[in-house]
């Protein structure tokens, strides 16, 4: 292995090394706890720490890496006190996670280190909304993701790397090839001959760096990060290395073929750094072994700490309060001024207001600037707020909500509009398994809304007209908001921007031009979780959200003998249980209304919770009254059977005489 120190001085070069040898020290204690079953799960990143060190060695202590399960360098390297890691990986409250995720799965804004997720792929653009981020303040920051081999098949991969060369953000890519993904070869994951070459359709420069080699790593980063501070913009780094361990310890390695093992042994990165400084005069046998036991002493005397925490005991109170970050609704009243608008006018104000309120708000979605979106909300926002706050994103959705998580991490708040509620799909796994468990999990913020323009009655067919809120209020930690008017559209909007947590906020399209009312000029906000009821009688209870409210009272026009409740929840997660229970009991009969389809809506947890709540007050069975259990079809004959409205009169007049 060729060393090359370059102008580095003896201290840099004493200070790579103990960065090196500190975590493989760990690494075989850990290995020895494991086998005494004190740890339950270990990621070895033996025989690679030179890629870990060398990234945390080059970048400053403010800048945010973005590291993977077996970069224990980077941990080491940002000096995180070596009996909080263990406490971390025990399970213990002095960890990151209050025992709730495991290994590294954690971030620490302390430490400006951002954990991975066991989907991989997300953090690649959440590294993209982190540099989006340090671009926007111009502050000359670099930040730095890892990744392995087999994640570079994921769509997540190409997306960051495409969003981050169009938008030209100061982002390392680095690749750990380690040759397996789990125990699958490289020769069964790609076809290129280097995974430096997929840099080149993105127009990204890149290149292949000996991963073994501390000094090759750390000098050829160092030069990038001076020209990246010069000329920001994205590298692919492509680090050849080897897993010398299983993928995890209990995987073990009999997959591997010996003389593969045995070549990269030979490569050892602690090893022949170490040779190369004895041979050089700059390292002592006597400096090493007194370094080594000092590293040693330090892993004992955190290991008695940790082992001496009391382990974590289990409250529901705790668990359910850090679901959200807590956040109190502060009402902001309105003057007396107000206009007759339109729902889609309402939408646009509110977005208009806050970008004038937070000048750290940005929007992101696909044709939302000059063109002004699909549904022209933000036309003219370019002209006003800049196309650096006003950003078209390239067509993927995963990313750019991940990059949302970013921007959130970095001091930013992200508004992403789905061009239609229907692609969500696309972003769903960053949403529900990064955005909604993020706080949980090491109590980080995600102050991100993701609009979704949804609903059918427009003949828009399957892939244009669902609306698929059920997908979300079933996953702790989003907010899903559901407006039916444009008063109610514009308050709640503002306060979903003003929450801190990760909120989908859904508008019926077919609302947009088709529903006026008198609204506020002036910025206001309604609080989430609270329903509003439109109409007051004794007959039933009439439960509904978006359009099926409109429908909802053009039924009672038709029908003036019934005296019904009509209450809009407005709010689906949070849910108004205290506004349903009173309706409910006052009237003693309820309708479920919702445009979705039957099976799995909002409505089947709601009629649940009126029979374990409200039984006794309950003079007939709760009704539930929703689409056809089918996609949403085109023509309209077709759509007009799929929809409620034809079925909700007769369910509703079959439950007043019940």
């Amino acid at each position: 292995m060729n060393f090359d120190r370059k102008k580095l001085t003896d201290n840099q070069l004493l200070d790579l090394y103990k960065r090196l040898v500190k975590p493989r020290l760990i690494e075989e204690k850990m290995l020895i706890l494991i086998r005494q079953g004190k740890v339950s799960k270990w990621f070895s990143g033996i025989g690679q720490e030179a890629i870990s060190v060398g990234v945390t060695a080059v970048l400053d202590t403010d800048e945010y890496i973005l590291p993977m399960h077996r970069n224990l360098g980077v941990f080491t390297g940002r000096n995180i006190p070596l009996y909080r890691l263990f406490s971390q990986w025990q399970g213990k409250s002095n960890g990151f996670t209050k025992g709730r995720d495991r290994s590294f799965h954690f971030g620490t804004q302390q430490y400006k280190i951002i954990g991975m997720i066991s989907h991989l792929g997300p953090q690649l653009g959440v590294a993209d909304g982190i540099a989006l981020a340090n671009k926007l303040k111009k502050n000359g920051k670099i930040t730095a993701v890892f990744t392995g081999e087999g994640a570079t098949s994921e769509g997540d991969f190409h997306e960051a790397l495409n969003i981050a060369s169009v938008w030209e953000l100061p982002v390392m890519f680095i690749i750990e090839n380690n040759g397996y993904g789990l125990s699958t070869p490289t020769n069964e994951q790609f076809r290129c001959k280097n995974l430096a070459d997929k840099g080149i359709g993105y127009g990204m420069e890149s290149y292949i760096i000996d991963g073994n080699n501390i000094l090759e790593v750390f000098n050829k980063l160092s030069e990038l990060k001076t020209s990246m501070i010069e000329k920001p913009r994205p590298v692919l780094l492509e680090f050849k290395t080897f897993r010398m361990r299983g993928h995890e310890e209990a995987s073990g390695t009999k997959y591997v073929p010996q003389e593969l093992m045995d070549t990269w042994a030979i490569k050892d990165p602690v090893e022949n750094y170490r040779k190369f400084l004895l041979e050089n005069g700059i390292l002592s046998d006597a400096f090493d072994k007194a370094f080594r036991i000092e590293i040693k002493k330090d892993i004992d005397e955190s290991l008695v700490i940790a082992n001496a925490e009391p382990m974590i005991e289990a409250s529901y109170d705790e668990e359910l309060n850090d679901v959200y970050k807590k956040f109190d609704y502060q009402e902001v009243k309105f003057s007396e001024e107000i206009k007759n608008i339109r729902f889609i006018d309402a939408i646009s104000s509110s977005l208009k207001q806050s970008m004038e309120r937070y000048d750290n708000l940005i929007i992101m979605g696909q044709d939302i600037a000059e063109y002004g979106g699909a549904f022209k909300i933000t036309d003219g926002f370019v002209k006003q707020f800049g196309k650096e706050r006003v950003i078209n994103t390239p067509i993927c959705e995963s990313a750019v909500v991940s990059a949302g998580m970013g921007l959130s991490i970095n001091g930013y708040k992200a508004i992403v509009e789905m061009q239609f509620a229907d692609f969500v799909s696309t972003g769903f796994n960053p949403i529900v398994n990064l955005l909604a468990k993020s706080h949980y999990r090491w109590q980080e913020k995600a102050d991100v809304v993701v609009r979704m323009p949804c609903g059918g009655g427009s003949q828009a067919g399957p892939f244009h007209s669902q609306t698929n809120e059920a997908w979300f209020t079933k996953t702790p930690g989003l907010k899903v908001v559901y407006p039916a008017f444009p008063y109610d559209a514009k308050g709640l909007l503002n306060e979903s921007i003003n929450d801190p947590n990760p909120v989908l906020f859904f508008e019926h399209k077919q609302l947009y031009r088709s529903i006026y009312q008198d609204v506020p000029n002036d910025y206001y906000t309604i609080p989430l979780g609270k329903a509003a009821l439109l109409k007051e009688g004794t007959q039933v209870t009439i439960i509904a959200f978006g359009a099926a409210v409109h429908w909802a009272l053009e039924t009672l026009d038709k029908n003036p003998d019934i005296s019904a409740d009509v209450l809009d929840l407005r709010t689906l997660q949070p849910l108004d249980t205290d506004a349903i229970y009173a309706s409910a009991k006052k009237t003693g009969r309820v309708i479920i209304y919702q445009e979705d389809s039957l099976f799995g809506g909002i409505a089947s947890d709601i009629s649940a919770l009126l029979m374990e709540n409200c039984f006794e007050y309950l003079d007939a069975p709760v009704k539930r009254a929703a689409s056809l259990d089918s996609p949403i079809p085109f023509t309209k004959a077709l759509e007009d059977q799929y929809l409620p409205k034809g079925r909700f009169e007769k369910k509703l007049l079959e439950l007043i005489k019940y």
